[in-house]
């Protein structure tokens, strides 16, 4: 039997929420429903959604709660067309999803891009902390009013930010914050966000594809959100998808669900001091359930120890050059605790020599914003050039060399000789993962 590691968090089906479960049981396609009066939808005040929205809303202490059946990718582009009108500027970290560029085409909105903390042992982004978004909102601030800030947190790798700090400064600035938080569960509604995105997949025991957008305090406003969904979300919403973020959010929540949490918790803290005793190395982070493998300090690139791993029935959620993430979920796989730490010191065995040399942090402006705009530059006519010729060009897409799509390049920006070779250098970090050409906005 092998070890499913990877999202969705509910292990195949394992850790499932209970009433999910038992909707799943039930005649195949009998949940399959239409917005009839008694079911209503995410856009409707009456019937069981709305109803089901508005206990998971006080069960969370939100002021208001949408359920979504596009993910958590769909729920922030509408957050983000709810906080900005067309043609503002919006504060964005550069490991943001690719799905709020997506927003900020949707919505003419234009990204100022924030750099962020980088660790050169792992090759990882690490969460801002409170001096440094200081300096980068009176960086971006200089070039023009902003609309938003958006944050993530915690990270894909189970890092979290110091939010209460993070938010605290953005509202003394006037800005309302949007939290990425697919990852998370919740814990950002405390800290001050005006908006939050939750992931029913990621972080708790729904579908891929079930997620909600949580609201509270005064700075967004909730006509406004409610028009991005109607702009955003289907007309005709999955009646298992919105189940599934009702019973996700619900056992969050409940005590039995905490149990559960809190077993798994439990679980990954044990692996992790398994692991550490092994003298495998792991990468920091807040988080038992995302095991973050320190593969560059074991001598062994990520996403070749992720090849190898797979071959012997080890399926990890995300391979990077200097680590390997594996996650955990609500149900880790029987056993986890011996056969994870023997395939590992197997790994390094086979793969295992020398520390990599230091990764070398992306050369980023603290803040930037594209010189083509977005919108513009995705749309214009492209050609093919060779990464290798690619100084001085603009990026005509983004380059996102593996889920989850996290991009190291932005339409309308301006490849410069050092970026170009920055580049090329991670073309050798990530095999087969990133092209010998780009495109690049024609003329």
């Amino acid at each position: 039997m092998g070890l499913p590691l990877h999202l969705p968090a509910h292990g195949r089906g394992r850790g499932l929420s209970p009433a999910l479960r038992r909707l799943l049981r039930q005649r195949p396609g009998s949940w399959d429903l239409p917005e009839l009066p008694e079911q209503g939808g995410p856009l409707i005040d009456t019937g069981a959604v709305a109803d089901a929205q508005r206990r998971c809303a006080s069960q969370l202490g939100a002021g208001a709660l949408w359920f979504g059946v596009n993910g958590a990718s769909g729920l922030l582009q509408a957050a983000l067309l709810a906080l900005a009108p067309p043609g503002s500027r919006v504060l964005l970290p550069r490991n943001l999803h690719r799905s709020l560029l997506h927003g900020c085409v949707l919505g003419q909105l234009r990204p100022v891009l924030f750099d962020l903390p980088f660790d050169p042992a792992s090759g990882l982004w690490l969460p801002p902390g409170p001096a440094h978004l200081e300096v980068v909102l009176a960086a971006a601030e200089q070039d023009g009013p902003l609309a938003a800030l958006v944050l993530v947190s915690p990270s894909y790798q189970g890092q979290r930010a110091e939010l209460p700090a993070l938010v605290a400064l953005a509202h003394g600035r006037g800005l309302p914050v949007l939290v990425d938080q697919a990852h998370g569960r919740g814990e950002a509604l405390a800290a001050g966000a005006d908006l939050v995105v939750l992931s029913g997949q990621k972080a708790g025991g729904g579908l891929a594809q079930s997620a909600a957008l949580l609201l509270q305090g005064g700075r967004a406003d909730r006509d406004a959100v409610v028009r991005a969904l109607l702009w955003l979300q289907t007309s005709s919403p999955s009646g298992l998808l919105l189940a599934s973020a009702a019973a996700a959010l619900d056992d969050l929540t409940s005590s039995a669900g905490r149990r559960r949490w809190q077993a798994a918790w439990r679980c990954g803290e044990r692996l992790q001091r398994r692991c550490r005793a092994l003298g495998l190395p792991l990468v920091a982070n807040d988080d038992p359930l995302r095991l973050v493998l320190h593969t560059a300090a074991m001598g062994i690139n990520g996403l070749e120890a992720d090849e190898w791993l797979l071959q012997r029935g080890v399926i990890a959620e995300l391979p990077e050059p200097g680590a390997l993430t594996f996650c955990l979920g609500m149900a880790p796989p029987p056993g986890l605790l011996w056969r994870l730490p023997h395939q590992l010191l197997r790994l390094r065995r086979a793969l295992g020599g020398p520390p990599l040399p230091p990764f070398s942090a992306p050369p980023l402006p603290l803040v930037a914003e594209p010189e083509l705009p977005l919108a513009e530059a995705w749309r214009a006519p492209a050609e093919v050039v060779a990464l290798a010729a690619a100084a001085g060009r603009i990026a005509a897409e983004p380059l996102c060399p593996y889920p989850p799509g996290i991009p190291l390049l932005v339409p309308g920006e301006r490849i410069d000789l050092a970026r170009a070779t920055w580049l090329r250098q991670q073309q050798h970090l990530w095999p087969g993962q990133i092209a010998d050409t780009v495109k690049v906005v024609a003329g």
